[in-house]
């Protein structure tokens, strides 16, 4: 796996900057939000011959927003148009949408430079994947086990729960889909008392994973728990710097780019935890296949996959990924990189 920056740099780029808005085909609720769209930030970067693009979303509940993020990025401007490269990047902007943006157009940008895709400049072999797909936190168990029975192409699901008799909900999905391989995102909405009490109920149902259990910053008490179903850290765990907490509470870290503040550091990530010997899986903000796109080049080193951000919105961007099925296909066809 290589991220050295070798690009050649143009010092006469031009830069654009904007919002965009895409419709979801339902809302989705998670534990104390609810998306009724996906609110995106772009960042194209032309250096007279080539185009590189990347996109956003922003860390909500941190209030990262695409309107934060789009001020950012205005920050460094110039530095862009004058030839900034990704390393350099990382001291100038803190982790998080706007990062993340600027740092996928700058791979993007490489690869067409050196007419190279990003599995040659990355040095990482990549395979088609399974992908998880998500049901959003329903009202009752019956409207869960519906939605999981409409899922039945999908052979892994994400269920997200809140408080409300979430052993329930799990139950009734699983008596649904007795095949689906199930993993659990809490989204901070569990006590600990409440994770103590599901965890043998979960495993009765086959759950293979709970996230994120516990808020950020009031899980310590995790440490020395060994629980009988991994727990996973999302919003415990951005980067690196948080890497060394969260190693002692989870058994896997969720890599999502918006939190890393680009591709650029998320491989430094992967490796990190790699070598604390935990499991990986990467996930999203919500996005097109801009954005998934840069994260299913880490999902190639994960033990588990969510991407699964365009099967939420009306339609996607023109040669998205290849989504067939449950899986993520290779396409040399390809929207980024």
């Amino acid at each position: 796996m290589n991220i050295k920056n070798n690009e050649s740099i143009n010092m006469n780029r031009e830069v654009s900057v904007y919002k965009e808005e895409w419709p979801l085909k339902e809302p989705f609720e998670i534990t104390g939000y609810l998306f009724k769209s996906f609110k995106l930030l772009i960042v194209e970067i032309n250096d007279g011959d080539n185009i590189g693009r990347g996109e956003a979303s922003g860390i909500y509940y941190l209030n990262d927003t695409v309107d934060t993020a789009f001020e950012q990025v205005q920050t460094v401007l110039e530095d862009l148009k004058n030839g900034m490269d990704r390393v350099s990047l990382q001291n100038k902007l803190p982790a998080g949408g706007a990062r993340n943006a600027i740092d996928c157009a700058l791979w993007d940008l490489e690869c067409k430079i050196k007419n190279k895709s990003i599995w040659e400049i990355t040095n990482i072999k990549p395979k088609p994947l399974l992908t998880a797909h998500t049901i959003g936190v329903m009202k009752t168990p019956e409207l869960a086990a519906r939605k999981a029975i409409e899922m039945q192409d999908k052979s892994l699901l994400k269920i997200k729960l809140n408080g409300n008799n979430p052993i329930d909900h799990v139950r009734a999905i699983r008596k649904a889909r007795p095949d689906a391989r199930l993993f659990i995102d809490a989204n901070q909405g569990f006590s600990y008392q409440q994770l103590l009490e599901c965890i043998p109920e979960f495993k009765k149902c086959g759950v293979e994973m709970i996230e994120q259990p516990l808020p950020r910053g009031e899980d310590k008490i995790l440490e020395g728990l060994n629980p009988e179903i991994p727990l996973g850290a999302d919003e415990s765990c951005l980067h690196r710097g948080e890497l060394e907490d969260a190693a002692k509470r989870y058994q896997m870290i969720n890599i999502k780019l918006d939190k890393t503040g680009g591709l650029t550091e998320a491989l430094l990530l992967v490796k990190e935890i790699q070598s604390k010997g935990l499991d990986i899986m990467v996930g999203n903000m919500g996005g097109t296949s801009l954005a998934m796109a840069p994260g299913f080049v880490v999902a190639q080193m994960c033990q588990l996959v969510d991407l699964d951000g365009p099967s939420c919105i009306t339609f996607d961007r023109l040669n998205g990924l290849p989504y067939v099925g449950d899986k993520i296909e290779l396409s040399n066809n390809l929207i980024w990189g």
